[in-house]
Formats: C-alpha cells, structure tokens, sequence
C-alpha cells in the first residue's frame, strides 16, 4: 500500500528563490500545454495526447532556455497534470456532473512540483538532494517506512516548503478487537454523538480566531501591504492547523476504540449552500474527519461502513416510525413506542443499525430464504 510522509523544508534564500523560480517556470509550461490543447481542439477539432504534448516540450525549452533549469521530469509532471484535468473534465461531462473546464494558472498560483521517479534523494544527515535545486535542510520527526516512489515539494500561502515522500509500504498489523460496535451521527452543538451515549466535543476554532482574523484584516484593508497579507494567511492557517489536529485525534479515538464504525454519507457540498449555516458547517470539518477515519481504519483493520443520511433524525432508532421534528427540537420522543432520547442519540442508534444491516446483508443474502428488511420499513 502507498503512504505519505510530510516533512518541513527549511531552504536557504537563494535555495528558496531558486524553487520559486522553478515554480513559475512550471506553471509557465501547464499553462502552455493547456492553452495547445484548448487551441487544437477549438480550431481543428484536434485532441492532442499526453505523448504528444512531451515532444513540444522539446520545442519549447529551445525558444526558452530558462527551461533547462528545471528538473524534466518535474516539467512532464506538470503535463501530466493538464493531461489528468481534461480526463476528470470528461469523465464528469459523461456522469452529468457540472464539468468544470480545466483553469489557467495565475502568478502564484501553482504550488508545488513533482520528481517522479528520481531526481531526489534523501540523505542521513537532514537533508533532502533536489535537482536544479541542490541539497535543502529537512526535519525529519519521524522515520519514513518502506520504499520511497515520489517526491512533492510544496509551497504553502505563508511561504513555508514542506516535501512529501510517497512510499509503498507494507500493510500494517491489524489492532487487536475490541468488540465494540458504534454509530456516530456528526453535528453542529454536539461535534461527534455515537450510539452507546458518548460524545466528542469540538472548539469552535474558527469562531475563536475570529477577532484576531479580524484584527489582521482590518490592517489590510487599510494598508495593502504583502506583510499584511501574510499575516492574514498567518491567522488562517493556524486555524487550519488546530482543525486537522483535532480530527487525527478524534478519528484515532473512534478507531481505536470500535471495530466497526458506522456513519452518515453526507453531501457537504450541498450543505454548503444553506447560508445560514455554511460557516458553521465548514469550520465543522466533517469531510476531514471522515476522511481519516476511512484511512485509519483500513490501516488498523477496521470496518467503516458510509450509510444514507437520509431520514436518520426523523426515524425512532427502537421501532421505525417516522417521528417529523425540525431542527430546533433537540429531543426525540416516540408516540408510539414511548421512547424518549436526545435527537442526536436517536440518529446514532439509527444509523449504527443502518450500518449493520448493511454489513450484514451480503451475508444474509446467502442463506436461503433470507429476508433482509429495507432501510424504510418498521421493526415489528
């Protein structure tokens, strides 16, 4: 299996100009082979291959020798990536997805550089050998595993370098069973509610940086001043930071604690859209979250099992009956069968059976004469 290990770069300045340059000298050559693609096809009707666009490369480093001054491979790398845009632009295009036409690179917008397959080399004593580049400090906080395939150099909006080793590693031993199973339900006033009643709490890091974002900001809008700006990043992302914190944290819990996890399939895109609670959704980050977890699990041999959000806080967990509530009823009780819980406990009952069913079906389908009961019917 493939992991990736992140690690600080701590060039020089005239090692720092020097990426810098390489990376405006490969956003240069994307936004060369996009523009040769887009002409072809608008003018003859044309589709120019991925192989095609590497023999221009050739063309292009004679009427611009700066080129040479880059890696080659980084520069194929930088086609390959137009070349990966036009098919995800298809491909969505064919699903009935809003496509989204491959973009031009502005000044400063292109961040990062890939070795392929050599051109790097990682050195025992801190440092990291990069083409064109030479040899760069690194902060090596852990040991890389396995065999190193990749190397990505990135350039983050404060100005910090950080490379990231793509290693095939072998798979990792599974954690020893707990037997426990949970089904989580994610939320705004309660972060993380799992079916056996406890919960994880998230700071709201975001609203908490609020005022010295808006400090920063103020001083920006007076003064546009690149200092200014970079504090603005600064403040940013230190949120960010706090954010991807917590959720290693809080995944590491829930998949060292359970063997199987269930939770809602969410369409946080969609969610977006509300207005009113955008914000509160995105500092939420409930995509990241899952994310991990997915990741985590399959590393610690852990079963993670996406269901249908849909219904979960409307249905009662212990007989099935819709039971219609808005958003600001914050508990459930049941009409029918009396019982009564918080709506966020209810949704993690419902969606940890939900997720059961699903892990169990494949199984039930088997034995003969097996009935499995649909996500909408009653328990009787």
């Amino acid at each position: 299996m493939l992991k990736t290990f992140k690690y600080r770069l701590y060039p020089t300045k005239l090692q720092s100009t020097k990426m810098n340059k390489i990376l405006e000298l490969t956003r240069w050559v994307y936004n060369e082979t996009l523009a040769l693609r887009k002409n072809a096809w608008e003018s003859e009707k044309k589709s120019i291959s991925l192989y095609e666009t590497n023999k221009k490369l050739v063309e292009w480093k004679s009427e611009k020798p700066e080129l040479n001054d880059v890696f080659s491979q980084a520069l194929q790398n930088a086609q390959l990536r137009v070349d990966l845009a036009f098919k995800a632009f298809f491909r969505r295009c064919k699903s009935g997805e809003n496509p989204g036409y491959p973009r031009f690179k502005g000044k400063g917008r292109y961040h990062s550089i890939t070795y392929p397959q050599s051109g790097f080399r990682l050195h025992p004593d801190g440092s990291v050998y990069l083409s064109k580049i030479d040899r760069v400090k690194v902060i090596l906080h852990r040991p890389i595993e396995g065999t190193i395939k990749t190397c990505t150099v990135k350039r983050t909006a404060t100005n910090k370098w950080y490379v990231y080793f793509s290693c095939d590693v072998p798979s990792p031993e599974p954690l020893p069973k707990t037997g426990k199973i949970v089904g989580i339900d994610l939320g705004l006033q309660t972060y993380v509610q799992c079916s056996d009643g406890s919960k994880i709490d998230k700071p709201r890091f975001f609203k908490q940086g609020q005022k010295s974002l808006a400090q920063v900001q103020r001083r920006f809008s007076k003064a546009k001043t690149r200092h200014n700006k970079h504090s603005v990043a600064l403040v940013h992302e230190r949120i960010a930071h706090k954010r991807e914190d917590f959720c290693h944290k809080a995944a590491n819990k829930l998949v060292d604690s359970y063997d199987i996890i269930a939770h809602e399939n969410l369409d946080i895109k969609e969610m977006l859209e509300q207005k009113k609670f955008s914000k509160s959704i995105s500092d939420a980050a409930w995509g990241t979250l899952v994310l991990f977890l997915a990741y985590k699990a399959e590393n610690a041999g852990r079963t993670v099992v996406p269901v249908n959000p849909r219904g979960t806080s409307q249905r009662c967990s212990q007989c099935g009956t819709v039971v219609p509530k808005d958003l600001s009823i914050r508990v459930h009780h049941c009409p029918y069968c009396g019982f009564k819980a918080s709506r966020d406990l209810n949704s993690a009952l419902e969606i940890l059976r939900l997720g059961l069913e699903s892990v169990e079906r494949p199984t039930l389908r088997r034995k003969a004469g097996a009935r499995v009961r649909t996500h909408g019917s009653p328990r009787l």
